[in-house]
C-alpha cells in the first residue's frame, strides 16, 4: 500500500520504489543509491530519493498511528465494520484524527456530565423533532439532585449536541474545505504597541486570503503575535457585513445535520446550538488547525529557501589550491592576517593596525607586501565585516605599488567565521593560535574551497536563511544536513587533506568514523589506497561500501582511487584495459580511446549499462568538480558606505541571499540591498531562483536609498527609472471568478443555491436565532 502510493506520487514504477526502500532500510544513503545503484532503482536521482525518503517516513508514521487508533477503539469495544473501513481508508493524519475524535480519551466535558445526568434523551428528542417545545420537554428532566431547572436541562442538552456536532468527521471536512478556500488571515495592532512594534507596521491592519499568504508574511505575523505586538485571527466571513453576526460556518453545520428553520418551537434553541457549536467549538479548533498548517507550510518554505541558498553557497566556485592571505578586518582591534598554503596549512599570522585610532597605514602596507613576497601569496581574501572597504582600499594600494607580485584580491562573506573561531573544532585544528586569528584562517580557506571550510560552521550561523529562527530548529537542522551531505558527496573528498568535519558528511561516515580516519592518517601517514580504509577502527565493510566511491586519494598506488569509480566496479575498468590493451595510467583521461568504446560491451550481471556509462565518463574526466568556474565581483573603489550610493548608479555585486520575494545583493557598503522579484526581469517569474542564486555576480541599478532605515532598493532592469522601482513591467492575466448580482464572488456558499444554502435559508436561519 505504502509503496504503491509513493510510486503514484512520484510517477515512477512500484519496483523502483521497492528497490529504493530496500536499500534505505539496509542502511544505504541517498547519495550512494543515486550514484552507485542506478540499475536497482532504474535511475532515481537524488531529488526523487529525498522525496521518497520523506514520504516513506510520513506514511510509516501514519500506519503506526492508525494501528494505535484502531486498537484504542477496539479496546473501548466501539469498533464497527464501517468505522474500521473509514479508518483504513484515511490517507492523511488530519483525516485519521478527525475520525478518531469522538473516541479519543479526554477529560470529562460538559457534554459527558450532561449525558451522565440523563439528558441525552432530551437532546435527541429536540434534535429529531423540532415541533416539540423545549421548555415543556425539559421540565420533565428537572430534579432536585442534578438538574435544578429547565435552563440547566436545556444547557446540558445543548452541550451534548455541540460535542456531537463538533466531533463529526464529515462536517469537519466540509468546514475545512470551505475555510481553506475562502477564509482570510487577519492581523491587528495590539493597543499601545505602536512604537514597540514599528517593524510590524505593515501588519497593523492587514487581511488577506489564507490560502495565498506568502510564507514570509505568515511568519512575520506569527512572530508579531508571539511578541504580543499583533493580534492574529481567522476571518471566516471576509465578505460579510460587520453588522451581520451570522456565519457561513453556522450554515454549513445546519445544512449538514438537516436542521431547517421554519419557526417551529425548537428551531430557536437548535439555532443557538448551531451558533455555539461554531463559535465555541469548531471555529477555534479550525483556527488552531489551519494556522498550524499555514505555519507548517511557511516554515517548510523558509527551510527550503535556506536549504537552496546553502546549497548555492556550498557549491560556489573554489579558487583552488593557491597560497592565500586571509584578512579579518577590524578598526580598533586591528586587521588579523593569516596566510595558508595550497592545502590550507597555516604558514604565518600577524595583526596590522591601518585604521583609526592607530592609523598605521604605511607600516601595514609594508607588512602585507613583505608577507606576500615571503610566502608567494597568490590571492588575498578579505572578510566583508566592519572595516572591509577600508581594508580593501589598503590591499588595492599595496597591489598597485607591487605589480610584480601578481596578487588578486577578493572580498568574501565572513558569516560564521567568529562562530568557527570559538568552536571546539577550531581549537583542535589550531590549538596554539589565538581565537582572534582563527577567523582570518577561515576567511582564507573559504576562498580556496568554500565547501571544505563552511561545513565546519553550524549552518544556521552562515546567515542565508529567511526567518530561520522562527522555524522548527530540528526540521531546519535535518534539511541543512541533507544539503551538506548532497553537496559533499557530489564534489568528493580528498581523504588525505580533508578535515574531520568534512569527512563526517561523506556517505556512510559519521563524526566518530571521521575522527578515527584523521587519527589513523596522523599516526600512519597518508592513505595510499582505498583499501587501507578498512584498517581504520570501527570502519567496517558497510561503511566502506557507502563511503569509498566518494573519497579521493591523489597520487596513490591506484589512479582509480582518485576518481569517482567505486572500488566494487574496478573489474569493469580491468575489462576495459584488457579490451584496449592500454595501461590504467594511460587510459585515464584518454578521450580519444574512451569515446570510441561501446558501453554495452562491458555490461555484466552485476554492472548494467548506466553504471558502465558512468565509469567511462569518469575515466574520461576523473574527479571532475561539478562546481562552476571561479569568478569575482569588482566593487567600485569610490563606494564604501550607504552615503556613497546615488540613485541611478550602476554597480556590480554578489548575491548574498535569495528569499521568495527577491534577492539581496552585496555591493560593498556593509548593507545588502534588495532586488524585488518584480525588478529582476521583464518576464513574469514566480521564483527569484529562476534568475539568480546565492553567490552569483550581478549588475544592479540603485533605485532608492533610505539611510535612516538602512534600506537600499536595486533593480536588475537597467532601463528602470526611480519611480519604477520594484514595479513590474510585465503583466500576468488574472482569472477573476464570476460574481453574482450582489457583488460577492459566486463561489461563496450563501450566494449560490447549488452550494451550502440559498438566501432564503440564510434569512430563515438568521430569524431563528433572534
Amino acid at each position: 500500500m505504502i509503496l504503491e502510493k509513493i510510486a503514484q506520487e512520484l510517477q515512477v514504477q512500484v519496483q523502483q520504489v521497492k528497490a529504493a526502500v530496500t536499500l534505505l532500510d539496509e542502511g544505504s544513503t541517498v547519495p550512494f543509491i543515486a550514484r552507485y545503484r542506478k540499475e536497482a532503482t532504474n535511475g532515481l536521482d537524488d531529488a526523487d530519493l529525498r522525496k521518497l525518503e520523506q514520504r516513506l517516513t510520513y506514511l510509516r508514521d501514519l500506519e503506526d498511528r492508525r494501528k494505535v487508533i484502531i486498537k484504542s477503539i477496539q479496546d473501548q469495544e466501539k469498533m464497527t465494520p464501517a468505522l474500521e473501513a473509514s479508518l483504513l481508508a484515511a490517507d492523511n493524519k488530519t483525516e485519521l484524527e478527525d475520525i478518531y475524535l469522538p473516541f479519543k480519551p479526554k477529560r470529562r466535558t460538559k457534554g459527558q456530565i450532561a449525558i451522565e445526568a440523563g439528558l441525552e434523551p432530551l437532546a435527541d428528542k429536540l434534535f429529531n423533532d423540532p415541533q416539540l417545545d423545549p421548555e415543556t420537554e425539559a421540565n420533565s428532566f428537572v430534579n432536585k439532585d442534578t438538574i435544578a431547572d429547565t435552563k440547566a436541562a436545556l444547557d446540558g442538552a445543548k452541550y451534548i449536541l455541540m460535542e456531537r456536532f463538533a466531533e463529526d468527521a464529515q462536517l469537519l471536512q466540509k468546514v475545512r474545505q470551505y475555510l481553506n478556500k475562502h477564509a482570510h488571515i487577519k492581523s491587528q495592532l495590539v493597543a499601545g504597541k505602536e512604537n514597540e512594534g514599528s517593524k510590524y507596521k505593515d501588519y497593523f491592519s492587514h487581511t488577506e486570503l489564507l490560502k495565498k499568504v506568502p510564507s514570509h508574511r505568515a511568519l512575520a505575523m506569527f512572530r508579531g503575535r508571539n511578541e504580543s505586538i499583533l493580534q492574529v485571527s481567522l476571518d471566516a466571513d471576509p465578505e460579510k457585513d460587520e453588522n451581520d453576526r451570522s456565519s457561513y460556518g453556522e450554515q454549513i453545520i445546519a445544512e449538514h445535520f438537516n436542521i431547517k428553520f421554519a419557526n417551529r418551537p425548537a428551531d430557536k434553541w437548535l439555532g443557538s446550538v448551531v451558533q455555539w457549536t461554531w463559535r465555541v467549538k469548531i471555529l477555534l479548533h479550525m483556527e488552531n488547525e489551519l494556522f498550524g498548517a499555514v505555519r507548517e507550510q511557511a516554515e517548510q518554505d523558509a527551510i527550503n529557501v535556506f536549504a537552496k541558498n546553502l546549497n548555492d553557497l556550498l557549491m560556489a566556485a573554489p579558487a583552488g589550491p593557491k597560497v592565500t592571505m586571509g584578512l579579518d578586518p577590524g578598526l580598533r582591534t586591528g586587521v588579523k592576517v593569516a596566510i595558508v598554503d595550497t592545502t590550507g596549512k597555516v604558514l604565518a599570522t600577524s595583526t596590522i593596525f591601518p585604521h583609526v585610532p592607530q592609523n598605521q597605514w604605511d607600516k601595514s602596507l609594508r607588512t602585507i607586501a613583505t608577507l606576500c613576497k615571503q610566502h608567494k601569496v597568490q590571492l588575498i581574501s578579505i572578510g566583508n565585516g566592519t572595516g572591509s572597504r577600508e581594508t580593501d582600499k589598503l590591499v588595492a594600494e599595496m597591489i598597485k605599488a607591487n605589480p610584480e607580485l601578481g596578487v588578486s584580491k577578493i572580498v568574501v562573506s565572513e558569516a560564521g567565521a567568529s562562530v568557527y573561531s570559538a568552536s571546539e573544532l577550531a581549537s583542535n585544528e589550531l590549538p596554539d593560535m589565538d581565537v582572534s586569528l582563527r577567523g582570518a584562517v577561515s576567511i582564507a580557506r573559504r576562498l580556496q574551497d568554500p565547501l571544505a571550510e563552511l561545513v565546519k560552521i553550524e549552518p544556521k550561523a552562515i546567515g542565508v536563511g529567511q526567518y530561520q529562527h522562527d522555524v522548527s530548529q530540528s526540521n531546519l537542522g535535518k534539511s541543512l544536513n541533507t544539503v551538506i551531505e548532497d553537496c559533499v558527496n557530489a564534489v568528493g573528498v580528498d581523504i588525505n587533506t580533508a578535515s574531520s568535519a568534512l569527512l563526517s558528511h561523506v556517505s556512510g561516515l559519521n563524526r566518530t568514523l571521521a575522527n578515527n580516519i584523521v587519527q589513523f592518517r596522523d599516526q600512519s601517514g597518508a592513505f595510499k589506497d582505498r583499501k587501507a580504509l578498512l584498517k581504520v577502527e570501527r570502519l567496517g565493510p558497510k561503511a566502506y561500501e557507502q563511503a569509498a566511491g566518494f573519497l579521493r586519494i591523489m597520487d596513490g598506488d591506484n589512479p582509480l582511487d582518485a576518481s569517482a569509480v567505486h572500488p566494487e566496479a574496478y573489474p569493469v575498468v580491468n575489462s576495459i584495459i584488457e579490451h584496449t590493451s592500454i595501461a590504467v595510467n594511460d587510459i585515464v583521461g584518454n578521450s580519444d580511446v574512451l569515446k570510441k568504446l561501446q558501453p554495452e560491451a562491458f555490461v555484466t550481471d552485476k554492472f548494467g549499462l548506466p553504471t558502465v556509462t558512468d565509469i567511462i565518463n569518469e575515466l574520461d574526466k576523473p574527479g571532475r568538480d561539478p562546481r562552476p568556474e571561479f569568478k569575482t565581483a569588482n566593487f567600485k573603489d569610490d563606494v564604501h558606505s550607504l552615503k556613497d550610493l546615488k540613485v541611478g548608479m550602476i554597480l556590480e555585486g554578489v548575491v548574498s541571499n535569495v528569499a521568495n520575494f527577491g534577492a539581496f545583493v552585496d555591493v560593498g557598503v556593509h548593507q545588502d540591498g534588495l532586488v524585488h522579484i518584480s525588478a529582476m526581469t521583464d518576464k513574469f517569474i514566480s521564483d527569484p531562483r529562476e534568475i539568480v542564486k546565492t553567490g552569483d555576480i550581478v549588475k544592479v541599478k540603485v533605485m532608492e536609498v533610505d539611510a535612516d532605515r538602512k534600506r537600499v532598493s536595486f533593480t536588475m532592469r537597467m532601463g528602470d527609472t526611480p519611480n519604477q522601482a520594484n514595479k513590474p513591467k510585465h503583466t500576468k492575466a488574472k482569472q477573476n471568478p464570476p460574481r453574482s448580482k450582489g457583488g460577492h464572488q459566486s463561489s461563496k456558499p450563501a450566494k449560490q443555491s447549488n452550494q451550502m444554502m440559498g438566501n432564503a435559508f440564510a434569512d430563515a436561519f438568521a430569524k431563528a436565532k433572534k
